[in-house]
């Protein structure tokens, strides 16, 4: 197994992708830690996790509040001795309004949440990795809307946009110390984030599917298989890339 008892955090990973990726992870043999504001939740794929044989253990985090990220990688260490690889995934949708109508309290939280969050978590993850001199892997989730823009989503976009510049940026400085630093760009997945932005009727996902040149949306083990591997050592030369996973929205 390509992840055998290696130790990966993934935020945001109690539905969705992060949820995909938990298990897809598990399968390759990682001991998961599902870092979530979603206890509940999170406890609930931890249990079908173990209910299935593999590892993985709760974490409570909320990923815009400062020092969170620190202290829970802290926790993670005292208990395992290492982190290995993270996958940085927490995120909110934005306000679906043009940049004249957001409030803001609303940029605010979709920068706090999907900007800042990535920064607190990358930032402490680095940290370890250059402490414990074995190097490590890092995905942040960024979005087609860090390639591009959308319309009516100026701060989704903003932020977006700004994980894959932290992505490279990371990438840069931190190579040396051997830690691997990329992103996935997920297009229209189907997830409960897609259902809130979009809308859940048969007719507005025809007409996403009909924009994509695959011609339909995606499911979250695409996005999790593609994860795995930038995490995984077979992508060992694969560094400060924003990976799209869209199924060639961006190419047009």
């Amino acid at each position: 197994m390509r992840l055998e008892n290696k130790v990966v955090l993934v935020t945001g990973g109690a539905s969705g992708i992060g949820r995909a990726t938990v298990n897809r992870l598990v399968e390759d043999g990682a001991h998961v830690v599902v870092a979530d504001r979603q206890v509940e939740l999170a406890a609930e794929v931890v249990a079908a996790v173990k209910d299935a044989g593999g590892n993985a253990e709760v974490c409570e985090l909320d990923v815009a509040e400062e020092g969170a990220a620190a202290t829970a990688i802290a926790s993670i260490v005292h208990t395992h001795g290492r982190l290995d690889g993270a996958f940085n995934n927490a995120g909110i949708a934005g306000p679906g309004v043009r940049v004249l109508d957001i409030e803001p309290d609303d940029w605010a939280r979709v920068i706090a949440v999907n900007l800042t969050g990535v920064f607190n978590c990358v930032q402490a993850e680095i940290a370890q990795m250059i402490q414990q001199a074995s190097g490590g892997g890092i995905v942040n989730t960024a979005s087609i809307c860090g390639l591009v823009a959308l319309p009516y989503a100026a701060a989704y976009n903003a932020a977006k946009h700004g994980v894959v510049g932290l992505t490279k940026s990371a990438a840069l400085e931190y190579g040396p110390k051997n830690i691997r630093v990329n992103a996935v760009c997920p297009g229209f997945i189907d997830t409960p984030m897609l259902e809130q932005a979009a809308g859940a009727t048969e007719e507005r996902r025809e007409k996403i599917s009909a924009g994509v040149p695959l011609r339909r949306i995606a499911g979250p083990i695409e996005v999790a298989e593609v994860v795995t591997w930038l995490l995984s050592a077979q992508s060992s030369y694969v560094a400060g890339v924003a990976m799209p996973v869209d199924g060639g929205f961006t190419v047009q």
